[in-house]
């Protein structure tokens, strides 16, 4: 009988103990998670801190504008507020479990803060830069996207009106026609980004075919003198038709300027220049490849074509200044010879075209 009275008082200690020590348990756990509330406050604070941080840094590196920068910095602070809010609330919930059942055992486990902290949490506050919570320290790392390609290849046609710019002369005083002297050009052009991160310039180079026609008026040809130089003369018989057609194949430079907009994805960041302003300056250099003459002519009541190729001391290279400005793949376009037409001692004509091109 003693030894069963002595094991029923073991037994009532031992439920009383472990009573005692399950609710210095619970109150313990309540404490900690009352701890971890602040925690998280100032976890989030510190985070939104070092956002900014990095939203100002790539401020001044150029690869964000003043507006983008303000859009990033609001919907940080948005998220960090609503971080704080679920936060705070799956805290508060666990403490009115653990007030509500007490020393029950709820097969509650706290491994998740406690994980959430040995392991850290990475977040993604933009596409080229994650923060990460480690030992409640915030890492700033940079996770570099990938950048739109630099270089685009396009086809380019140009046409539209040519003519002749004579030292000495005004452009009204032109021997040719207007409307009948015309200029075609078609080649293909690579587009290159000068900067890594913005596409404000554009480098374009390639080459092009050109041809460039003068039709003369008044009954007029070409013909070299006595002296060597390329003059206009009058025609034996009645022309309907004199002109001059000029095949040169030149190499094109141009530095494209203007606006565009970027696309972020999570792996890429891509520049579009879809209905955006553009204007491009330049020059090109290159060769003639011949100079031929059409005549059509009336000869004793008879039809006539004649072709003269070549022999009208044309200059063999070719140089110039262009430029154009448009929208998309349409632009108004420019371009004008520095060379002469025709080598010295002729009259200085320099050529000069005015029309509409094309990129696709």
């Amino acid at each position: 009988m003693k030894t069963i009275s002595t094991y029923l008082v073991f037994v009532l200690i031992a439920i009383i103990t472990n009573s005692v020590v399950a609710q210095d348990n619970y109150k313990d756990k309540i404490q900690d998670l009352k701890e971890q509330k602040e925690k998280i406050t100032q976890e989030e604070k510190e985070a939104l801190k070092d956002e900014v941080e990095v939203i100002d840094k790539r401020l001044e590196r150029g690869s964000i504008n003043a507006e983008e920068a303000t859009e990033l910095k609001e919907d940080a602070a948005r998220r960090r507020a609503l971080n704080i809010e679920n936060r705070l609330a799956i805290i508060d919930n666990k403490i009115a479990l653990l007030e509500r059942n007490k020393d029950d055992d709820l097969g509650e486990d706290d491994s998740t803060i406690d994980r959430e902290e040995e392991t850290g949490v990475s977040i993604k506050i933009d596409d080229d830069v994650w923060i990460k919570i480690d030992d409640e320290e915030w890492d700033i790392f940079t996770d570099k996207a990938k950048y739109d390609r630099r270089t685009y290849s396009d086809l380019v046609f140009a046409f539209g009106l040519n003519n002749a710019i004579i030292k000495g002369q005004s452009l009204n005083d032109t021997p040719y026609k207007v409307w009948g002297s015309r200029f075609f050009e078609i080649g293909w052009t690579w587009r290159t980004r000068v900067f890594n991160n913005t596409n404000f310039m554009r480098f374009h180079y390639g080459f092009s075919f050109q041809f460039n026609g003068l039709k003369s008026q008044d009954n007029l040809y070409y013909v070299v003198d006595d002296e060597g130089k390329t003059v206009q003369a009058p025609f034996e018989y009645p022309l309907s038709k004199s002109k001059l057609r000029m095949d040169n194949l030149v190499f094109p430079i141009h530095f494209e300027f203007g606006p565009f907009k970027t696309t972020r994805s999570e792996n890429r960041i891509r520049y579009s220049l879809k209905d955006q302003f553009r204007i491009g300056v330049g020059a090109y250099g290159g060769l003639n490849m011949g100079t031929r003459q059409k005549l059509k002519y009336d000869q004793d009541g008879s039809n006539r074509k004649t072709k003269i190729k070549g022999g009208l001391n044309s200059s063999p290279f070719i140089y110039g200044l262009s430029g154009y400005m448009g929208v998309n793949c349409f632009s108004v376009y420019v371009k004008y010879d520095l060379n002469p037409i025709f080598k010295s001692p002729s009259d200085e004509q320099r050529n000069i075209s005015f029309g509409l091109r094309f990129a696709i």
